[in-house]
């Protein structure tokens, strides 16, 4: 879809539960009429963009998002075993050993293989929200974003299977193993590039909406240990690598999700509302970077 020239491109960050707030932003997008006419979509931003450009609703995302997550396939899954072993800070003694116990289980796990979570346990996630179509075949182009750990090259699928791309791209490093495809080992596209701004620029988009919805870096976090040490360079790192994307971009929208892991998806129906709540307010900066667009920009259901 084109309109007078212009490509808008949505790119969609990374973010595991976090990205659930691509839900609430699609949501006000359809609501405002904002014609989409690519979207690039990187781990859990893949997730929810690949199913949106595929066809399906926001609302009908939020259904699948809340069946899946009451499920009792999830309920006693290794995802759902990261978000127990996250929330301990208020739990009594006999709760803190029980979940130290849980969470020095999946270290020993992870010692031996590559992934806390398997490729065809992990696919049975991506089937809930992903059908079964190819990404040419898709109603709005849909670029999603991996990492080849074997050469540390970007891989953006752009054709084949949409399940496929949408799992390597979600494979979080360590909680789901890599997937093997010829001579690649495909993990999370986060890796490289946290919101793929520059990717949908590159695909042709000359206006780029990007949206984040990484943690970025806690000022209040403790640096006593090896491991405190570590994730303040990872989330250095990605901060860095997030202002690189985030200035390709035209508009800019950040949900507040605070500092949820990204295992913590009992916050999901809060993540889609913020989602919303700040695709809201950036309306009016959706307007402003293309000005010929302010007179058919008309919010179905949003009207004063």
């Amino acid at each position: 879809m084109f309109w007078k020239g212009k490509r808008i491109g949505l790119a969609l960050g990374g973010g595991g539960a976090r990205g659930l707030a691509h839900i609430g932003v699609l949501r006000v997008f359809d609501k405002a009429s904002i014609p989409i006419d690519l979207i690039v979509g990187t781990s859990a931003g893949a997730l929810v963009g690949g199913a949106y450009a595929s066809g399906i609703s926001p609302d009908e995302l939020e259904k699948k998002a809340d069946e899946y997550l009451n499920s009792p396939e999830f309920q006693s899954s290794a995802i759902r075993g990261f978000e127990k072993a996250q929330a301990c800070a208020d739990m009594g003694f006999k709760r803190k050993i029980q979940n130290y116990l849980k969470n020095r289980y999946l270290v020993v796990q992870a010692m031996f293989k590559p992934g806390i979570l398997s490729n065809e346990e992990f696919q049975e996630t991506i089937d809930h929200f992903i059908p079964d179509i190819q990404i040419e075949d898709m109603p709005i182009p849909f670029r999603a974003v991996a990492t080849d750990l074997v050469s540390g090259e970007q891989i953006i699928f752009s054709k084949g299977p949409l399940r496929q791309a949408v799992g390597a791209s979600c494979a979080v490093p360590g909680a789901i193993a890599p997937l093997k495809e010829g001579e690649w080992l495909l993990s999370d596209g986060g890796i490289i590039s946290l919101i793929p701004s520059s990717i949908a620029r590159e695909e042709g988009a000359d206006v780029v909406i990007a949206v984040a919805v990484d943690r970025g870096i806690n000022p209040q976090g403790d640096l006593r240990t090896v491991v405190d040490i570590y994730h303040r360079v990872s989330e250095i790192m990605g901060e860095k690598l997030k202002e690189y994307e985030l200035a390709a971009a035209n508009v800019v929208i950040l949900p507040e999700v605070g500092d949820l892991h990204w295992s913590n998806f009992s916050q999901a129906m809060n993540l889609i509302k913020e989602g919303e709540r700040a695709a809201q307010k950036s309306l009016d900066d959706v307007r402003n970077v293309v000005p010929r667009f302010r007179s058919w920009f008309r919010p179905k259901g949003l009207e004063k």
